[in-house]
């Protein structure tokens, strides 16, 4: 059987002390950060495994942080959240931290009841990924650990959070549809369920504005309840050339009602979504989409979380990271006059 990696194995290896080997691995002053690196390196390539229970104990500190996901993001929303959940779990790994997932249902979410993970104190910290209720939000700001807000904020201005930048995602991809000859432009979401499609709503806005393109209220259209569950799109009247949808899960329901009345895209309809995730790729046709930079998102949220638990006194407020636009082959080029 093979046997563990100690420290005085890497420190043997390089002809330096295990006090410097162990100052290295846990980022304490008294090392060079040229040896430090140098220490990580042979750490990760020789299999050196930290040993958390031991320094928990030690420390006082649990080395772990919980991930809470609302219960209503993990139906539709699923997909979405666990690319962003695995790739925390990977990046707090890295810093010797472990990432705990809690579904916060929605009888918890309304009796404000906080996760058992936080009262048996297994948790050194929060991040809490999607949107959670204002109220939700005032019981945390009560809890003596660190959190940190993922892919969501409101007006709570105290607290820290990371988001893509919804707006300006909306905006640039309203205005390629606009430069796409496209002047009937309809919005999907429902405008009142979470900062992040409010936020694509006001950056869709704000590119009519710019184009003098006239708001049609019968142009916003509702995709979801007040529980986030998703119903029946309604198609206007006076139809469109072209959807922006607040989610590629839209845009793909979307384009296959739309097929089933008969029309083709992007022939008929030019449709674009946000997020890139998996329905962008497996719609007919695959879906032009704003792409959400989940990995610079959840590294960000690490960063602050792990420095946070280090200085209760870090404030970060609001932080965004910015996506880009991937084009595939849901958007057709019309002429002005076919508008």
């Amino acid at each position: 059987m093979k046997r563990n990696i100690t420290m005085r194995d890497i420190a043997e290896k390089l002809g330096v002390s295990n006090v410097t080997v162990s100052k290295a691995l846990n980022d304490k002053e008294g090392v060079s950060e040229e040896l430090k690196i140098k220490i990580k390196k042979l750490a990760e390539e020789m299999g050196y495994r930290y040993n958390t229970l031991a320094k928990a104990m030690k420390e006082g500190q649990a080395y772990n942080i919980g991930v809470i996901i609302a219960e209503r993001f993990t139906g539709e929303h699923k997909s979405f959240y666990l690319q962003f959940y695995q790739h925390i779990s990977k990046l707090l790994d890295e810093h010797q931290y472990s990432g705990i997932l809690h579904i916060l249902t929605s009888e918890d979410e309304k009796k404000l009841n906080l996760p058992r993970i936080y009262h048996d104190k297994k948790v050194d910290g929060f991040i809490i990924l999607g949107q959670i209720s204002k109220e939700y939000i005032g019981i945390l700001q009560n809890i003596e650990i660190p959190i940190i807000f993922l892919d969501f904020y409101d007006d709570h201005v105290e607290i820290d959070s990371v988001i893509t930048d919804n707006f300006y995602g909306a905006y640039e991809i309203t205005n390629y549809l606009v430069k796409s000859g496209h002047e009937k432009i309809a919005f999907i979401g429902n405008i009142y369920a979470t900062s992040s499609i409010q936020d694509r709503f006001l950056g869709y806005y704000k590119s009519l504005l710019e184009h003098r393109i006239k708001l049609k209220e019968d142009y916003i259209i509702n995709d979801r309840d007040d529980n986030g569950k998703f119903i029946d799109l309604c198609i206007p009247d006076n139809l469109p050339t072209a959807f922006v949808c607040n989610c590629d899960r839209i845009a793909y329901n979307l384009i296959n009602k739309l097929k089933s009345l008969g029309y083709n895209i992007p022939k008929d309809f030019s449709v674009v979504g946000f997020d890139n995730d998996i329905f962008a790729s497996i719609s007919d046709p695959k879906i032009t989409t704003v792409e959400v930079n989940i990995e610079e998102m959840a590294k960000t949220a690490v960063k602050f979380i792990i420095e946070k638990i280090k200085d209760e006194d870090k404030k970060y407020g609001r932080v965004l990271v910015k996506g880009r636009i991937i084009y595939r082959d849901s958007v057709e080029k019309i002429e002005q006059g076919n508008n």
